[in-house]
């Protein structure tokens, strides 16, 4: 029974990828992840902040003394030494790549084309085979249109991509005006895939300290329709690898994310509740569905219930809201 699948030119042994998050700090967890079967891991984001502040610092503290004794100067060391960016980051990759054989995804936080353009390349030399953009832009201003935030992710894309030559996925959110055109573009400036969906925490109010404080919620099954919806209609329709994430917590779920068009399936939720072995549990119950159900292979199912595929693509649309209210029952 094959469970391969293809990502980003790259071939992995099972679509189950743990997505960036705290599992992949420690080396141990990314051994057993492979162990268990993941067909490739994506590392913990670097976020644009932790790279400007360490460029902040270095530049402190290589001028604080600089006007005060000319002959100083001799004691830096050329321009073209400075390694200016989280150095844990790019070892914690190096030491992934020699410790597993999947595949290894890192994963950049940012907001703004930035120094973290330059860093994507430090993440190329470091030995990551792909890089996975997870672009941050909340627009607080009144005056930034939907157009101008449209742009950003277009320019960091279009940036990023011709400064490195290792594939470039990249994590959107489900808030833009036109998701399908949005894509597209993303698609024709050199993404050579798409992760639905970013998941942007939410704050909450503490009402006993009157403080606004983080508030993590792990995902639950339910979430994982928003992205069924959109993979399935932007499968074959756009020359990008699609990747769901968002809810996925079992064979079931990677099935119809496969048969809507995934490529691949992350998952992080599920294996903070249940443990990283859980990817082989969904492996096993993947192959014995397909096994019973007489497939052999993912290939044979991708797409089969995808907009272009399903005699109702209406049902991916406007959803028949007075169907599916009075079939509650």
């Amino acid at each position: 029974m094959d469970i391969s699948t293809n990502y980003l030119g790259l071939r992995l042994t099972s679509p189950i990828v743990p997505s960036a998050g705290p599992l992949s700090a420690d080396l141990g967890n990314i051994k057993m992840m492979e162990d268990s079967g993941a067909g490739a891991i994506v590392l913990y984001s670097i976020f644009e902040e932790q790279i400007e502040n360490e460029a902040l610092e270095f530049y402190h503290h290589t001028t604080e003394h600089t006007e005060s004794h000319a002959e100083a100067l001799s004691y830096f060391p050329h321009s073209s030494d400075f390694r200016i960016g989280p150095e844990e980051y790019l070892e914690h990759i190096r030491k992934a790549k020699e410790a597993v054989n999947m595949p290894v995804i890192a994963s950049l936080n940012g907001k703004s084309l930035g120094g973290w353009i330059d860093y994507a390349k430090k993440i190329e030399q470091a030995g990551a085979d792909a890089l996975e953009l997870n672009i941050y832009r909340l627009a607080t201003d009144i005056e930034t249109s939907g157009q101008d935030i449209e742009k950003d992710y277009i320019e960091i894309v279009k940036s990023v991509r011709a400064s490195i030559n290792i594939p470039v996925a990249v994590k959107i959110g489900p808030f833009f005006s036109s998701i399908t055109w949005m894509a597209d573009q993303l698609t024709k400036v050199g993404a050579n895939g798409l992760v639905l969906f970013n998941r942007f925490y939410q704050p909450d109010i503490d009402l006993e300290r009157l403080e606004v404080v983080p508030n993590v919620l792990l995902s639950t099954p339910m979430a994982m329709r928003l992205p069924l919806r959109w993979i399935a209609i932007l499968y074959g329709r756009i020359k990008a690898d699609l990747a769901a994430t968002s809810g996925i917590y079992n064979e079931k779920d990677v099935l119809k994310m496969i048969m809507a068009g995934a490529s691949i399936t992350q998952m992080l939720s599920s294996l903070l509740k249940f443990g990283i072995g859980h990817i082989a549990d969904v492996n096993t119950q993947l192959i014995y569905w397909m096994e019973t159900n007489e497939y052999d292979s993912l290939d044979q199912m991708r797409g089969s219930m995808s907009y272009k595929s399903v005699a109702d693509p209406s049902q991916f649309e406007r959803a028949n809201y007075m169907k599916v209210l009075n079939s509650y029952k």
